[in-house]
């Protein structure tokens, strides 16, 4: 090791904020041969200072052995930053070069929850920094090409996020004041772990179009914006869509014949054994069926309802489940709701569908036997809308996955029984 080498290092290890500042101004060009031989403790001493997108051209252009180096030694947020800077191959080739134990550490560290803020970030067009002038940071942001841009998120020498600075101001501003006389406090700011329920209370809260998302040591990692979040949503929502009907999340309008009929035969199978079970629960009532033909006719009418009104509670459970606006704990308040709402809603239809039976087969006994039942399933149907979704989630599984297939078992067996065992107590009024 030359004297000129032990100096360079001696300097990036003994001053890195100063030896950052040096080569965020050094031409690309010369970055190659400046950090030459450079050991990696002392590269990454130094790469901690700078900003994602110098970090990144600095890894780009070191040795091979100094990039393996390395990632073997940053800290979690350094390697998270230039492995996201490089393309997937590169990254899976810097990934199998590691030992098996940083191989495995780092591989953990890439992969967010889907659920998380880390997931749904986006990385920092660069890093504006609290010393910087206005026309600086514009320079900044116009390299970058962002758009809709209302503020800048401002990080000091540490990449330790202190404020932001709103676009208006610094159009108002000289060019070369400086973003600290600019800076204004945070609203809101989470973790990159933190679940989406944290990310929406915060964004509903203080009424901001992004959030900044931090690590433990507080240091910027990205930005979650609202349209990213609403598409996230969005993606879940109708991915639940298909997921409640039996059929794959990952299937499309233009998938393979045979890929759909394997992710959906299974669940037509299950489907047809509890269509199975309600016929069954028929069968039980045959003879007053035998007896009473009207009942047959009538049977759809009451399990049609029921279906709907499950289904209206099965949607606004998981909506909310989904948006995290319930949890498990509040089962006992959404299942209240609902049965309020089955009993106002029974006792509407009841009177409807009551006069309407009566008025056709001018028989009260089975207006009567209709009316009761309207109540009873409509009852039922609201408590398993909103009892199956929850209890699926506190099971710790997906509550989209065949809940409509669920629920149609229950609300058709519900809505058999209530019609058919109240004429069956009330037969002698039919």
């Amino acid at each position: 090791m030359t004297l000129d080498t032990v100096l360079r290092e001696a300097y990036l290890i003994e001053q890195p904020v100063d030896a950052a500042r040096l080569i965020e101004g050094l031409p690309n060009r010369v970055l190659s041969e400046y950090l030459r031989k450079v050991s990696p403790t002392a590269l990454v001493q130094c790469m901690d200072f700078l900003s994602s997108s110098r970090a990144t051209a600095v890894f780009e252009r070191l040795q091979p052995k100094q990039q393996q180096g390395v990632l073997q030694e940053a800290p979690p947020r350094l390697a998270l930053t230039l492995l996201a800077g490089v393309n997937e191959e590169a990254r899976e080739k810097f990934l199998d070069a590691q030992p098996e134990s940083v191989r495995e550490d780092l591989a953990r560290l890439l992969q967010f929850d889907e659920d998380s803020a880390g997931w749904l970030l986006d990385r920092p067009y660069d890093t504006i920094r609290v010393d910087m002038t206005v026309a600086e940071a514009l320079a900044v942001v116009r390299r970058s090409g962002a758009r809709r841009t209302r503020s800048l998120y401002v990080v000091d020498r540490g990449n330790k996020l202190i404020g932001k600075v709103d676009m208006q101001a610094m159009a108002m501003a000289e060019s070369d004041q400086r973003l600290d006389g600019l800076l204004e406090d945070l609203e809101g700011g989470v973790l990159a772990t933190a679940p989406r329920k944290e990310v929406v209370e915060q964004l509903e809260k203080f009424r901001v179009d992004s959030l900044p998302v931090i690590d433990v040591e507080g240091r910027l990692l990205g930005v979650v914006r609202y349209q990213r979040l609403f598409e996230a949503i969005e993606s879940v929502a109708t991915a639940g869509m298909q997921k409640m009907v039996g059929a794959s999340a990952d299937e499309r309008a233009l998938s393979a014949a045979m890929f759909s009929v394997r992710r959906r035969l299974p669940w037509l199978h299950i489907n047809l054994l509890t269509a199975f079970l309600a016929a069954a629960v028929v069968g039980a009532f045959e003879s007053l069926i035998a007896q009473f033909t009207a009942l047959a006719v009538l049977l759809p009418v009451v399990a049609g309802q029921s279906g709907n009104a499950g289904s209206q509670a099965l949607a606004v459970t998981m909506r909310g489940l989904a948006l995290r606006e319930i949890g498990t704990r509040e089962w006992r308040r959404v299942l209240w709701k609902e049965v309020q709402v089955g009993v106002v809603d029974g006792l509407a239809l009841a009177v409807t569908c009551g006069i309407s039976v009566f008025v056709w087969s001018r028989s009260i006994g089975l207006g009567l036997v209709i009316a009761v039942a309207m109540i009873l399933s409509m009852v039922a149907a609201g408590i398993s809308g909103a009892v199956v979704p929850i209890l699926l989630t506190r099971l710790g599984q997906d509550p989209a996955t065949a809940s409509s297939i669920i629920l149609t078992t229950v609300t058709d067996v519900s809505g058999f029984v209530s019609f058919l065992g109240t004429a069956t107590l009330l037969q002698f009024l039919l």
